[in-house]
């Protein structure tokens, strides 16, 4: 499956902002994203804008007009992720706000193990 490339505002906007709100840049799905303790908390796909919250937080980004569970195979949702509203993306602010919110509920998780490296047989 091809995805589309994030538009390059929206890139330097999540860079802009994921440096504020801190976590460790990574690439996902060929996207920015950014993790704390080894859990992903934040990141773009395509043209939208994804975080990762506690229940009472992602049923409140949830309310919103247009924010949606992240869903980056149809028929397989991420649980935990809302993508944000897009009119929200032209709010700085809002936006730092959710990621910050994410970054607090990854600090809430047990750290992530990195994964083992596979040791091919020959």
């Amino acid at each position: 499956m091809k995805f589309s490339k994030s538009p390059s505002w929206l890139v330097d906007l999540f860079t802009a902002l994921q440096e504020e709100v801190g976590g460790t840049p990574r690439q996902m799905f060929g996207y920015p994203c950014a993790f704390e303790n080894g859990q992903l908390f934040t990141g773009l796909f395509q043209d939208g804008m994804f975080v990762r919250l506690g229940e009472a937080e992602r049923a409140r980004l949830l309310a919103e007009k247009g924010a949606k569970q992240f869903e980056p195979m149809m028929g397989r949702p991420m649980r935990e992720y809302v993508v944000l509203p897009p009119p929200m993306l032209e709010d700085e602010e809002a936006v730092k706000s959710w990621m910050q919110r994410g970054l607090e509920f990854a600090r809430s998780l047990p750290p992530k193990s990195p994964a083992k490296k596979s040791r091919k047989k020959h």
